[in-house]
């Protein structure tokens, strides 16, 4: 194929033909256009001569064709969203990393799918499905009447989680039922004949076949159909109104302190804490050593983690004022254990006020303990708070 036309082809598939009548707007523009052919017909029947033909039979057909095809357009009109992936395995790594939720904020946009989730006001996870995990993307947004972009209304629902990552892995869980059933009936299964997958199973490679996803119109059901070795699996997924969870603040143009390092070094640290069941975690930046230090104490002792500052460990470290510390619940920042254990870097930043993130294809926010002078740190520090924002 030209190189030329290849490109002309793709750029067709992500710019959807758009009628220039509203969606709501269709049906009484096409039958005001039906009935004005009709009539003109009926009066170029009447009076049919050359001098008619520009003047009632051209405009006739040109009301019913355009007539038509917009009735057509507006009883058929193309699905808000679909695309198709040759592997479901990083769509399910990261809508599993926010699965500290049942129901999740589904937003479509041109450059992929958002899914925010929201635990208790103090902690927020949003995962981006981008289109470039995708073999074809084709999303129809609803253009507003104004050219402003600002007036743009996103398709939004939500939908439950725990059905959707079940569906992502239903050919997974399957090879997994398949390889435990066969080492259950040999009698002759050792430690060298365990059925582990090899390199090329589907479950190594990612590779479940095709899958394609769907979403029709507002209030349709949320379509996922899985198709592999002839073998096809259509779910419809109930989708639910919007309901848009405000976002955590956080202050881009306050930035307290920028670090970023490897997910596996953040994620080991979190790793040596865990085993004193600690209530608390306390981040603290600073510029003179230790520069990066996670301490906490539990019921079974305190635990403290230090980062030395350099190229292996800290990629990126900068603090704004002589030293950066708040106190953050536990159990929330291991939430997000799930994405460093897929991930390569963790970019982590503060703000003023305290909030906590790391932005990437994979985005958390954490709210601190507020401070009360009132009552007596548990940890021995500042006066941390004992109570969550």
């Amino acid at each position: 194929m030209d190189s030329s036309l290849h490109e002309v082809w793709q750029a067709a598939s992500g710019r959807p033909f758009v009628p220039a009548i509203g969606k709501d707007n269709q049906f009484l523009f096409a039958f005001l256009l039906v009935v004005l052919g009709l009539g003109l017909s009926g009066a170029f029947a009447l009076n049919r001569s050359l001098v008619n033909v520009p003047l009632l039979g051209v405009p006739a057909s040109l009301a019913l064709a355009l007539g038509v095809v917009y009735m057509f357009y507006h009883v058929h009109h193309p699905p808000i969203f679909r695309a198709v992936a040759s592997s479901t395995r990083p769509l399910y790594q990261l809508l599993k990393s926010i699965g500290f939720t049942n129901k999740v904020h589904v937003e479509i946009t041109e450059n992929g799918l958002r899914f925010a989730a929201d635990h208790g006001r103090v902690m927020q996870g949003v995962a981006h499905w981008s289109k470039s995990l995708f073999t074809t993307y084709t999303a129809n947004i609803p253009r507003s009447d104004d050219d402003d972009d600002d007036n743009e209304v996103l398709p939004s629902f939500q939908i439950s989680l725990p059905a959707l990552l079940e569906t992502l892995q239903i050919f997974g869980a399957t090879d997994a039922a398949a390889r435990q059933a066969k080492a259950d009936a040999d009698p002759y299964r050792s430690n060298l004949r365990n059925y582990r997958p090899d390199a090329f199973s589907n479950q190594t490679l990612g590779m479940s076949g095709t899958c394609s996803l769907s979403y029709t119109q507002e209030g349709e059901p949320f379509s996922i159909v899985l198709e592999e070795a002839g073998v096809k699996t259509t779910c419809n997924l109930t989708t639910y109104m919007a309901e848009i969870p405000d976002d955590i603040p956080f202050d881009i143009e306050d930035i307290s302190f920028k670090i970023i390092t490897q997910a596996r070094v953040l994620l080991d640290a979190l790793g040596e804490i865990a085993p004193s069941q600690p209530d608390k975690l306390t981040l603290t930046a600073s510029r003179r050593e230790p520069f990066l230090r996670l301490s906490s104490a539990g019921a079974l002792g305190s635990s403290s983690v230090d980062f030395a500052r350099g190229k292996d460990l800290l990629e990126t470290f900068t603090v704004r004022d002589t030293k950066w510390r708040q106190t953050f619940k536990f159990d929330i920042i291991k939430s997000a254990s799930e994405a460093m254990r897929i991930a390569s870097k963790v970019s982590l930043r503060g703000d003023r006020q305290g909030v906590l993130t790391g932005l990437s294809f994979l985005d958390f926010r954490f709210v601190p303990y507020a401070e009360n002078d009132d009552e007596d740190d548990e940890d021995g520090d500042d006066g941390e708070g004992s109570e969550a924002l």
